[in-house]
């Protein structure tokens, strides 16, 4: 049976390929787990590109190494190599041939694995640890991006020890997004800069924040034409802004939301308020899901502006998502991410990565006209 395929009912009992039928708090969705996740909490999670056959997960963690799983049809997940850096890591993503994974690490280096020969080489440097990277496909070049907490954006051709270019930011890089022609990062200080990558890259625009509060994750999204149009950007105070880079009226469609917040809208007892970790966007719907610190994940159709589903309570929180190169799968990590300080973690318990069926759950809302 085909687990992940547009007619399956996928994740709708508790039966067969999910063992016991116990409600269970580590995974409350009863989603397909991922064997042999990490040993330690997951950073980020990047699916293959569609030009490759099948699909294939990448996972980064804090146990300072990078993981590669194949996801077959049926939902069961083969684990196939890994690759280790010297220090935690902060992400990863795909060449767009699939045949190379790009990581970068508080070891301050990025690393090109080939996974075909599984040999690991160093591609780029900084002054300090690297906590985005991204591969970019121009008509003209191609290269990797790294985002550092040294208050550089790099680009690197992977066959050279020095950069193509080094463009100096205000401040740290917490978050980036690529989708070219366009690229934006997230800094410390609630700082914006959307950079434009068309024959080669150059500070486009700086903005001022839309949130109050740490920015933590960042993607962009794109219009009917599939063209990069704005991005979706999440705080550490449960809380997204949709922001269109050129909107007819940017006072109308320029919006924040809450999100990843407990006791909804009680004003009597304090509300409890998360961090959004991640944000994905639907390579098929252009809805999107966002992950917290509360342990839930929250799919959304921003222009309907109306949630879609909220899924159960994990026992600890989400780290990271994405969703595979067709939409049909959601994949989330569950892992301590430190928001409750040291007091509350715990060495015992288990990392996860869990495999959702998306085909139908992301499907946009009827527009109300």
């Amino acid at each position: 049976m085909s687990l992940f395929g547009t007619s399956s009912g996928f994740g709708t009992g508790g039966t067969g390929v999910f063992g016991s039928t116990t409600t269970d708090s580590h995974n409350p969705m009863k989603d397909v787990e991922v064997t042999s996740p990490p040993d330690d909490s997951i950073s980020c999670l990047a699916f293959s590109p569609p030009t490759m056959p099948g699909n294939f997960l990448i996972g980064g963690s804090w146990a300072n190494d990078v993981r590669c799983w194949e996801v077959q049809d049926n939902g069961q997940t083969v684990p196939k190599a890994q690759q280790m850096h010297t220090g935690p890591v902060l992400d990863a993503c795909w060449s767009d041939d699939g045949s190379k994974v790009f990581t970068a690490s508080c070891d301050k280096t990025a690393k090109m694995w080939d996974l075909n020969s599984n040999q690991a080489i160093q591609i780029a440097q900084h002054d300090g640890p690297i906590k985005a990277i991204h591969f970019i496909k121009a008509p003209n070049y191609s290269c990797i991006m790294t985002g550092s907490w040294d208050k550089t954006l790099k680009f690197w051709d992977t066959r050279s020890p020095n950069p193509m270019m080094s463009l100096q930011m205000p401040e740290r890089c917490y978050c980036a997004d690529v989708v070219y022609p366009m690229a934006v990062v997230a800094t410390a200080e609630r700082g914006l800069i959307v950079y434009q990558l068309e024959n080669q890259p150059s500070e486009f625009r700086r903005i001022d924040s839309p949130l109050k509060h740490q920015h933590r994750c960042v993607a962009i999204f794109k219009d009917k034409q599939n063209k990069p149009t704005g991005f979706a950007l999440g705080s550490i105070e449960g809380r997204v802004a949709i922001h269109y880079i050129n909107p007819p009226n940017p006072a109308k469609d320029n919006f924040t939301f809450k999100c990843h917040r407990s006791n909804g809208t009680n004003t009597t007892t304090p509300q409890d308020i998360y961090a959004v970790n991640a944000i994905a966007f639907h390579p098929v719907h252009g809805t999107l899901a966002t992950v917290g610190s509360d342990g839930r994940f929250s799919f959304w159709d921003k222009d309907a502006r109306t949630k879609l589903k909220t899924s159960e309570q994990l026992d600890q929180p989400i780290t990271a998502c994405c969703f595979n190169h067709n939409g049909n799968i959601f994949a989330y990590a569950s892992s301590y991410d430190w928001s409750k300080g040291h007091e509350y973690y715990n060495p015992q318990k288990k990392n996860y990565i869990f495999l959702r069926n998306a085909a139908e759950e992301l499907k946009p809302r009827n527009k109300k006209w």
